[in-house]
C-alpha cells in the first residue's frame, strides 16, 4: 500500500459544536457543514497541509456507514500530533485550545526527550499532542 492519506476523520456527538471549536477556536478553514441534504451525511472538512483534510462527522452517521455497531470510544485509542516551530509556538498553540474550550489534559513542558509539548482534548475527548520537536523540521 502507499501511503496516500488525504483525510483524517474524526467522530463527533456535536457537528455544531465541534464546527465552532475548529474554525473559531483554532482558526482551520472550512467551508462549514456540507451533506446536510442527505441523511447520515452532514460532515465538515478544513485544511490542513497540502493534500490533507480533517473531517468532524457524527459518530452515529460513521457507525451507519461502515455497517457497524457505535460503541464507546476512549480518548487514548489514538492522538493527532500537531508539531510547531519552537517551544514558544506549543504554548501558543495551547493558549488557543484552551481559549476555544478545549481540557488541557498535560500543560506544555520539556521531555524526556530533548522536545516540548503538551496534551489537550476537543470537545468530543480527541487527544492532540502539540509538539516541538528539535529533530524534525517542521515543512510549511
Amino acid at each position: 500500500m502507499k501511503p496516500r492519506i488525504t483525510v483524517i476523520t474524526l467522530g463527533v456527538d456535536d457537528l455544531e459544536k465541534s464546527l465552532e471549536f475548529y474554525r473559531d477556536g483554532l482558526g482551520l478553514s472550512t467551508e462549514g457543514i456540507v451533506g446536510k441534504e442527505f441523511e447520515h451525511g452532514a460532515v465538515a472538512f478544513f485544511d490542513l497541509q497540502a493534500g490533507l483534510k480533517l473531517a468532524i462527522w457524527n459518530r452515529k452517521d460513521i457507525a451507519h456507514d461502515a455497517k457497524i455497531n457505535k460503541t464507546v470510544s476512549s480518548p487514548t485509542d489514538f492522538t493527532i500530533g500537531h508539531n510547531v516551530e519552537s517551544k514558544e509556538e506549543v504554548d501558543k498553540v495551547m493558549e488557543q485550545a484552551k481559549k476555544a474550550g478545549a481540557i488541557i489534559t498535560v500543560p506544555s513542558h520539556n521531555t524526556f526527550w530533548g522536545g516540548y509539548s503538551g496534551y489537550f482534548q476537543d470537545p468530543d475527548g480527541h487527544l492532540w499532542e502539540v509538539v516541538w520537536n528539535p529533530h524534525w523540521e517542521v515543512n510549511e
